[in-house]
């Protein structure tokens, strides 16, 4: 096994800076009364970290009402790209009378065709009594945060939900770090809903005895959507 090059590698800067914004998104509501639909278009997406090695990334966004999330609706993929415009409508039925204890969901991700999709982050749009209710014209631009999530022992036991949510559907997400840039990643099995998930899976890393003691471990535990 040859020795490891950090510089052939691009670094995510969601990753070099945890918690950091991770670009913004915009967005439009509207309520149709007639038909009690919510109606929500995903505009586009600013200044999104580069989570591929050429770059840029392959950003989509999937989106879901909160608190139930039983309908789910996702956007096309766009390639190489780190400001996309999605300019796609969706609709949800729901009552006016339910709009103030509603939250729309959005995680903003990065196609990967050999592996699971990367999470680029999530916005959380909740007053949507007054959101449905202004100009459907002027776009609503929120921060994409980087997505956190904790578990305080090994087995996954106390994971926190999404805001709004009740259980969640977690996975962990192992990076091999040198020099602040990932070398390369290991996801495990997605545990479906549940806040105590039990993985029993071993992620394995080839890195020459050299290199040990100047690689980490960056261990992520995400919500999968």
């Amino acid at each position: 096994i040859g020795q490891i090059k950090p510089e052939l590698y691009q670094p995510g800067e969601a990753e070099a800076r945890a918690g950091a914004p991770c670009g913004r998104l915009s967005v439009a509501v509207r309520y149709a009364y007639g038909s009690e639909q919510l109606i929500v278009r995903i505009l586009r997406a600013l200044d999104l970290p580069a989570k591929d090695a050429n770059g840029f990334s392959d950003p989509y966004v999937k989106m879901y009402l909160l608190p139930d999330r039983k309908k789910k609706f996702q956007t096309k993929v766009h390639r190489k790209t780190l400001n996309p415009v999605f300019d796609e409508t969706f609709s949800f039925g729901v009552p006016f009378a339910e709009l103030p204890a509603r939250r729309l969901h959005f995680s903003v991700y990065d196609f990967d065709r050999f592996s699971r999709h990367d999470l680029i982050g999530q916005v959380v749009l909740d007053n949507l009594l007054e959101a449905a209710e202004r100009d459907a014209e002027t776009p609503i631009w929120r921060d994409i945060l980087e997505a956190t999530a904790g578990c305080p022992c090994p087995h996954g036991s106390g994971c926190a939900a999404p805001t709004g949510a009740a259980a969640a559907d977690p996975y962990v997400k192992a990076s091999l770090m040198a020099e602040g840039r990932r070398l390369k990643k290991r996801k495990t099995s997605i545990k479906k809903n549940t806040l105590n998930p039990s993985y029993n899976e071993a992620l394995v890393f080839d890195v020459p005895h050299a290199s040990v003691h100047s690689v980490s471990l960056t261990i992520a535990v995400l919500d999968y959507d």
